[in-house]
């Protein structure tokens, strides 16, 4: 079934969702600041917009892929915004990893304008928003993450509810909690592997199907190995799920010492000038970025 669909932000996350929603067939518009990136999807049949709220009046869903609490707050309701333009009923999807009290907030102004929300942050990045194979957690109300996965299915494999707004947020936490300790431990084990005079290539087959064994290890540690640092994702993005978490934890008072060190090394990379590298530049902590920013 075909939807329209509005979408707010083009950048590597948002174009590989709205390539994979044009070719499967949505109705898509697009607004984003930057009009080459409007015009890379306009290449698959979306439709260019002048503003989020032109987007938004000619949609019945919008989904949203930003990066702070502040961008989606201006996205909808600033100047243009998509408040300016959608019809009463409207489903905002927000699929920005932003923190969890930020999208309450956002939601309950959304619905004293007559708009639904339902935040949706993904795992599995651009690569596998482009075969339909996200991870996506929801929240929301039970009829709006229903409506939501209309769309949403065009673009995941793994769909779930995980209770009223801004439980999808912070389960996103959680997942790069899990995520970036991953990314961590298995390039620090990389380098072990390599100092050792270990065949580090081989090692994600030898653990292959273990306890070991993880995507992280598949798809990372070749590239580790390799130095191969196409990005699918941004270090300083890593750091500003990292430290929602530890913010999370500080209102919740958990421990979470492991995260503590993991986060600090991404920012010792971020101020080291590797922030908008991927996550594969984790090698640098232990090899090329030795002599600046070793601990």
């Amino acid at each position: 079934m075909s939807n329209r669909v509005a979408l707010i932000g083009a950048g590597a996350m948002g174009g590989a969702i709205g390539q994979r929603l044009a070719e499967t067939g949505q109705h898509l518009t697009v607004f984003d600041p930057d009009p080459a990136k409007i015009a890379a999807l306009e290449a698959f049949g979306a439709k260019r917009a002048a503003s989020a709220a032109q987007a938004a009046s000619v949609s019945d869903f919008v989904i949203l892929s930003l990066n702070a609490p502040k961008i989606v707050r201006l996205a909808v309701f600033g100047d243009k915004g998509v408040a300016a333009g959608a019809a009463p009923g409207t489903l905002i999807i927000d699929m920005s990893s932003i923190d969890p009290d930020a999208t309450k907030e956002l939601a309950a102004e959304a619905a004293e304008k007559g708009l639904r929300w339902v935040d949706s942050p993904l795992s599995g990045g651009a690569p596998k928003a482009l075969i339909g194979q996200l991870t996506l957690m929801a929240g929301g109300s039970e009829q709006d993450v229903s409506d939501a996965h209309k769309v949403l299915c065009h673009v995941s494999s793994n769909y779930t509810h995980m209770g009223p707004v801004g439980a999808g947020q912070t389960t996103k936490l959680i997942n790069q909690v899990l995520c970036g300790l991953n990314f961590l431990a298995v390039a620090e084990a990389t380098q072990l592997a390599l100092d050792a005079g270990v065949n580090a290539a081989k090692i994600p087959q030898a653990l292959k199907g273990g306890r070991a064994d993880s995507a992280i290890l598949q798809e990372y540690m070749p590239r580790f190995v390799t130095k191969d640092y196409r990005r699918t994702g941004r270090i300083d993005n890593m750091v500003k799920d990292l430290n929602g978490a530890q913010d999370l934890a500080r209102r919740t008072n958990t421990a979470m010492p492991l995260t503590a060190v993991c986060a600090e090394v991404h920012r010792m990379l971020t101020a080291a000038g590797l922030g908008g590298e991927d996550q594969a530049a984790l090698m640098e902590f232990f090899t090329g970025a030795k002599r600046e920013i070793s601990p």
